[in-house]
């Protein structure tokens, strides 16, 4: 025989915390998600506003500090303001976002690995967030939810 659940202790503290534990998982993934994407669109958005504000010294910082091994330094300059800004875009549209995360998450390894490694706090910070995109996508707010829905995939 099973026992059944435990009734309620009556206890105003113990109710007020479950109460407020239901109410927080109840939260929809979408409103966690668009937080998420904007964060991680206005880091990468503002470092290449920064990039593009003097292209010399960009360049120059590619040439003298980043030192990304195999590529020359003004390819790989013109590269990262590209990523930097295409998926900020994708991200905060919430159209290609996992792809998108995708890219950034690289873009975050080739940081962390050749130019600052000493900055792991906050690259893990970027990772822990686009790792969450990568793997649960956009969520409803989004273009890619909306093109789901239009060819009639699954769009949770």
């Amino acid at each position: 025989m099973t026992n059944p659940a435990p009734a309620a202790t009556g206890r105003p503290a113990t109710t007020l915390i479950g109460r407020t534990l239901d109410w927080l998982e109840s939260v929809p993934y979408w409103l966690l998600a668009l937080p998420l994407r904007l964060a991680v669109a206005t880091v990468f958005w503002d470092s290449a506003m920064t990039k593009l504000a003097n292209w010399d010294t960009a360049v120059a910082l590619f040439t003298d500090e980043y030192k990304v091994p195999l590529l020359p330094p003004e390819f790989v300059a013109y590269m990262a303001v590209t990523i930097e800004l295409a998926a900020p875009v994708l991200l905060v549209l919430g159209l290609g976002t996992r792809p998108a995360a995708l890219v950034l998450l690289g873009m975050t390894a080739v940081i962390e690995i050749f130019v600052y490694p000493e900055a792991w706090p906050t690259h893990i910070q970027w990772a822990a967030m686009l790792l969450v995109l990568i793997c649960r996508g956009a969520g409803k707010w989004s273009f890619d939810h909306l093109i789901r829905r239009r060819l009639g995939i699954d769009a949770r």
